[in-house]
């Protein structure tokens, strides 16, 4: 984590060792300076925890009290800066309640956004489902309205998630922690799973592509008062499988009971066939263990804990599916051991290339 870097209140900021951020030309002062321009007399930038993106977020916190997010995107990747602003005013057009924009300047890579508050859905996984439930509802509702986006508009903002792509996901889960802990059985074990892993993508990437935020899961929704719920990160937004945003929110760092999934399902946009979000929440989940796995090797694993539910999740998927029936077996009996530690940890970190 990086050391915070906080001006006291009533003083100017202080020239002090702050965090780096590699790329962004916006020194302390600098930052400071910008901040007042656009109405912010920061008191204290205190740095938010994050994974490995090489975006950088802190919470602006202003004389009076107020608050507000400053991203700081280095090069290369800045580009995303331009994406958040194009998916930030679609959503906005669609009614998804996204945090606004209240100052940007993509040369220096740097954007002032509205603070929706300090904890996600992810943050409130102690309470009990009567509570979380009406915010999964809200949650539903967005993705409807996210469905329904212009699909020729999306299209120009990002590469579809396509059968190449979803493959590719599925593949560094193999890569990063199936095949190191021997997870895949033999030679033709492993040949037999991915093969049926590649026609589940097959199929998702044969439905009609819809609008999708990519990455829609607890940790990227924020509750707000009167039960709204606001979504972050969402500069991702492409076509994919009709059913992938559903499968994300139910499959990905939150776990509803099966009454709840169930009553989650029958509020969604019309019904696909019920394979096709079987497929797609299988796929969501692995995908999502890959995640969690490739974060720790790079030093950040607090979300290790995460992989036994979610991998125990996707079989329960995968086990549904006519084209994984034949390895299913197999796979929950070596499988269980994953699930059967609550302590997950890494192999050795593989030297970096």
């Amino acid at each position: 984590m990086q050391s915070e870097c906080k001006a006291r209140a009533g003083r100017p900021p202080r020239r002090v060792p702050c965090a780096s951020f590699s790329g962004v030309s916006l020194a302390l002062d600098d930052r400071s300076a910008w901040l007042a321009q656009h109405g912010f007399a920061a008191v204290a930038l205190e740095p938010m925890p994050g994974d490995v993106s090489p975006r950088r977020y802190l919470r602006v916190r202003a004389a009076g009290g107020s608050t507000a997010i400053l991203a700081l995107y280095p090069e290369p990747g800045r580009d995303s800066c331009t994406r958040f602003t194009a998916t930030t005013a679609l959503l906005e057009r669609a009614g998804v309640r996204v945090p606004r924009i209240l100052a940007t300047d993509r040369e220096r890579g740097v954007m002032l956004l509205e603070d929706l508050g300090p904890r996600t859905l992810y943050d409130l996984e102690a309470e009990p489902w009567e509570i979380l439930e009406p915010f999964f509802e809200r949650a539903v509702d967005a993705v409807a309205r996210i469905r329904a986006l212009p699909r020729h508009e999306v299209a120009a903002l990002n590469p579809p998630l396509d059968r190449a792509l979803l493959e590719r996901e599925l593949e560094k889960t193999c890569a990063v922690f199936l095949a190191p802990r021997g997870l895949l059985g033999d030679a033709a074990e492993r040949a037999a799973f991915e093969t049926a892993l590649a026609e589940l993508c097959a199929r998702l990437g044969a439905l009609e592509p819809l609008a999708c935020h990519r990455d829609f899961m607890a940790r990227n929704l924020v509750p707000l008062p009167g039960g709204e719920v606001g979504v972050l990160d969402h500069q991702d937004l492409r076509l994919g499988p009709p059913q992938y945003d559903l499968a994300s929110l139910l499959n990905d760092s939150l776990f509803p009971p099966p009454a709840v999934e169930a009553r989650m399902l029958g509020l969604g946009p019309p019904a696909a066939a019920p394979l096709d979000y079987r497929r797609a929440a299988a796929q969501r989940a692995l995908k999502a263990v890959g995640t969690f796995a490739a974060f720790a090797e790079r030093g950040a694993e607090r979300h290790l804990r995460l992989i036994p539910p979610t991998l125990s999740r996707a079989l329960d998927h995968l086990e549904a599916l006519p084209e994984l029936a034949p390895v299913a077996p197999a796979l929950r009996r070596r499988w269980a051991a994953v699930w059967s530690d609550r302590s997950v940890t890494l192999p050795a970190r593989r030297p970096r290339t």
